[in-house]
């Protein structure tokens, strides 16, 4: 598979296999519980790797003439 495959993979790791590592309340992380504190960094992470890959697909640079 390409790296951009396995860079999409990524969030779908972090959201659903990180969920039971980050199932639990205790750690405030800016006054949120950890879980959805987890939850709002793999968004915004995503966003970031979904950039990453349009930057990287060969079908969206242009032809410098």
């Amino acid at each position: 598979m390409k790296k951009t495959c396995w860079l999409a993979l990524l969030p779908f790791i972090g959201f659903f296999g990180g969920m039971t590592f980050a199932n639990r309340v205790d750690p405030y992380v800016l006054g949120m519980p950890f879980l959805i504190f987890w939850i709002i960094l793999w968004v915004i992470l995503t966003s970031a790797i979904m950039a990453v890959i349009y930057s990287l697909d060969p079908s969206n640079k242009e032809e410098t003439e």
